[in-house]
Parts: structure tokens; C-alpha cells; sequence
């Protein structure tokens, strides 16, 4: 089989098992965070609280990923992390969307709710991504996993400043603004992992020479 030239390639690789208990909490409080933004983001009407608890779903679902690649070898976690990837992209098209459908709307969410929801959100992902920090110059699917950290904690601050501007204007745009910036997040970290990813499977299928 052409992409098992390489035996490290598609032998099973030694787990950490530091980055295998925090991928088991990072799931955990993706899937709790998951329920509590969703809930609060139909309450509120917040575009940017609502793209954010779609984006704990999908990090969640991230995380299970890695979980079950995780002792696999170097092309089965390039190819997962190529699905995070693209699902990465996806969230951010998806987001854009959403935004746009907001802006026709054009009627203003509950400040006080996304401010509360999103300063919880943040100190969730800010206990996430210390957990994961030291895994983010790894594999592709590490450094998938530590972008999505990172954007997630970055995606709540900028949560808590849209409801601020949402406060002190009574105007939906800042929610709008932040849900747009939190769209491109997405593109850019799933286009970095996708050519990462892409880059591992060549090097696995011996296209180009390992460094």
C-alpha cells in the first residue's frame, strides 16, 4: 500500500498521556459550554454568542476525533486533522452567514446575557488552552486542537466586548462585528491546519522528503 511506505507513517504512535487526560476535559467543558451558550444565545439573540456555542459543538467533536486517532500513526491523525480543518472552514462560512441573516434582522440582543455567558465561556477555554499550551508546536492535530483553544478564548473576549458596544450604543452591529471576526478566525486556523495536514500526508505517501 503506497501510503504505508513510511512504517511510522501507519504503526501506532506512543501517547502522552498528559495530552490524552487534558483532550478528555477539553471535551468535557466543550460539550457542557456547548449547551450553556446555546441556550443563552436564543435567549439573548446574540449572533456572536450563538456562532460560539456552534463553535464549542464543533471543538467537542474535534476533541472526540483526536481521542480516537490519538495512538494511530502520523497518517491517520493528518487525515483527521485534515477533517478538523475543512469542518473549521465550514464553521467560519458558516458563520459569516449567520451574520449576514442578523444584520437584515437588524434588532439589537441582550447585553447583560452575552457579557455573563461570554466571561463563563472564557474562563472555560482559558483552562483549556493552558492544558493544551504545551502541546500546540506538535503534530497536526495538535496544533489543531491548540487553535481551536485559542480561538475559542480569543472568540469570548471578543463576545464580552460586543456586549458592551451592544450596551453602550443599543445598536446590534458590534454583535455583528465580532460574530464577522470570529468567521475569519475560523478560515485562517482551518486553512493553516488543512496545508499542515496536507504537507503530513505527502510526506507519509513519500511525495516529498520528511525534515
Amino acid at each position: 500500500m503506497p501510503a504505508c511506505q513510511c512504517h511510522s507513517a501507519c504503526s501506532k504512535a506512543p501517547v502522552n498521556p498528559r495530552f490524552r487526560r487534558a483532550l478528555w476535559v477539553a471535551l468535557a467543558i466543550n460539550a457542557a459550554m456547548f449547551a450553556v451558550e446555546i441556550t443563552g444565545g436564543v435567549k439573548s439573540g446574540s449572533v456572536s454568542l450563538f456562532a460560539d456555542a456552534v463553535d464549542f459543538a464543533g471543538d467537542a467533536a474535534n476533541y472526540g476525533i483526536s481521542l480516537t486517532v490519538l495512538s494511530l500513526g502520523l497518517i491517520w491523525r493528518a487525515r483527521a486533522a485534515l477533517v478538523k480543518g475543512l469542518t473549521m472552514g465550514a464553521f467560519g462560512v458558516f458563520v459569516l452567514g449567520r451574520a449576514a441573516w442578523g444584520a437584515m434582522q437588524g434588532i439589537p440582543p441582550e447585553p447583560l446575557v452575552m457579557g455573563g455567558i461570554g466571561l463563563l465561556a472564557l474562563l472555560a477555554n482559558g483552562l483549556v488552552a493552558i492544558l493544551l499550551y504545551t502541546f500546540r508546536d506538535g503534530d497536526a492535530n495538535m496544533r489543531s486542537v491548540w487553535l481551536c483553544s485559542r480561538n475559542d478564548a480569543i472568540g469570548n473576549v471578543a463576545v464580552m466586548a460586543a456586549a458592551a458596544g451592544v450596551f453602550g450604543t443599543g445598536a446590534g452591529w458590534p454583535d455583528l462585528v465580532v460574530a464577522s471576526i470570529m468567521a475569519g478566525l475560523a478560515l485562517s486556523a482551518g486553512i493553516a491546519v488543512v496545508r499542515q495536514a496536507r504537507r503530513e500526508l505527502e510526506v507519509t505517501a513519500g511525495v516529498v522528503p520528511q525534515a
